[in-house]
């Protein structure tokens, strides 16, 4: 399903990706029984978190791992903004039902993840060292290119998902999505074991309005040599 560089090795030698994939899932527009589940989780992150300094939420693993990442190249870790503003009253969105599954997962377990409509993909993938020359247009339509140094994921017609970027427009959920593939990127000092639990929860949540759905792929890869640490 997913093949490594060798050349993560020398840049990232502890990290690695989930990979989830779910068939026959039905892509609502709105659901109550979700809703009830988003609303129960807005008000667990802000009894959890509501207390910490901006400061010490930085310090909360695996946002630390993450900050640090970003940091590096001179950015900030969009997912911690997105759960200070939860934190701070914002109520979670409602976009599309397989998106809002991912998001949720990405708030209460701080991984970063990539939604794709896996029928828009050209196999193999790929996960790579971006050079900075790479190009393609990301979720919001707009023409990016890659950071040199950046994890990202790769199909046979180009990329599909960076870290730094974000995911593409080609590949992304639509509301015909029918067969869905969901990544999450975990550079070092991230266990998988804590990965394979955020593929789980995001499994629940998609099952929660798309119940006659099948989980077909669940598995963390190791980035070096693409063996599976934790799969089903």
């Amino acid at each position: 399903m997913i093949t490594f560089q060798n050349e993560l090795s020398g840049h990232y030698p502890d990290s690695s990706i989930g990979v989830l994939i779910i068939q026959d899932v039905s892509n609502t527009p709105n659901n109550e029984k979700l809703n009830k589940i988003k609303h129960d989780l807005a008000n667990s992150l802000r009894e959890k978190y509501g207390q910490l300094s901006s400061k010490e939420l930085k310090q909360v693993h695996p946002l630390d791992v993450y900050n640090s990442y970003y940091r590096k190249f001179g950015y900030s870790y969009h997912v911690l903004l997105q759960l200070e503003s939860i934190i701070k009253g914002k109520t979670i969105p409602s976009i599309s039902a397989l998106v809002e599954a991912m998001f949720m997962a990405e708030l209460k377990n701080m991984l970063l993840t990539a939604g794709h409509d896996l029928e828009k993909i050209k196999m193999p993938l790929h996960l790579k060292i971006s050079t900075g020359k790479e190009h393609y247009t990301n979720i919001n339509g707009n023409e990016m290119s890659t950071i040199s140094g950046d994890m990202m994921l790769t199909d046979s017609e180009g990329v599909i998902s960076s870290i730094l970027r974000g995911p593409d427009s080609r590949t992304r959920i639509s509301s015909t999505t029918r067969q869905v593939l969901y990544t999450v990127y975990a550079p070092p000092g991230i266990n998988e074991r804590l990965v394979y639990q955020h593929l789980d929860d995001i499994e629940a949540y998609v099952h929660v309005f798309s119940f006659e759905s099948t989980t077909h792929l669940k598995k963390v890869y190791q980035a070096i040599n693409n063996q599976v640490l934790y799969s089903q």
